[in-house]
C-alpha cells in the first residue's frame, strides 16, 4: 500500500492509504505503485486518480502542482479546479 497525501492551498484534500495513483505529469500521465522509485515531478492541468484499498476509484481535477514519491509515501501539492 501507498500512503497518499493530497494538499491544496486551502486544505488537505485526502490523507490515507491507496493501491495506486495516476498523475498528469508534464511529460505525460504516469502511474505510481508500491515500491516506486523516488521521484519529484511537476504536474500539469488534468486529473489525479487514485484507487482506495477497497478498489474504489476517486478523481480530482487539478490546475497543476507537484508530486513527490519516497519510500511508499506520495505527497501531492496541487491547485484544485473549482466546480
Amino acid at each position: 500500500m501507498l500512503k497518499l497525501k493530497i494538499v491544496s492551498p486551502e486544505k488537505v484534500e485526502f490523507d490515507g492509504e491507496v493501491q495506486s495513483v495516476f498523475v498528469p505529469g508534464t511529460s505525460g500521465k504516469f502511474e505510481i505503485l508500491n515500491d516506486h522509485a523516488p521521484i519529484i515531478s511537476s504536474l500539469e492541468k488534468g486529473i489525479v486518480e487514485y484507487v482506495l484499498a477497497g478498489g474504489e476509484r476517486k478523481q480530482l481535477e487539478i490546475m497543476g502542482g507537484f508530486v513527490e514519491v519516497q519510500k511508499n509515501k506520495v505527497s501531492v501539492c496541487v491547485e484544485i479546479v473549482e466546480s
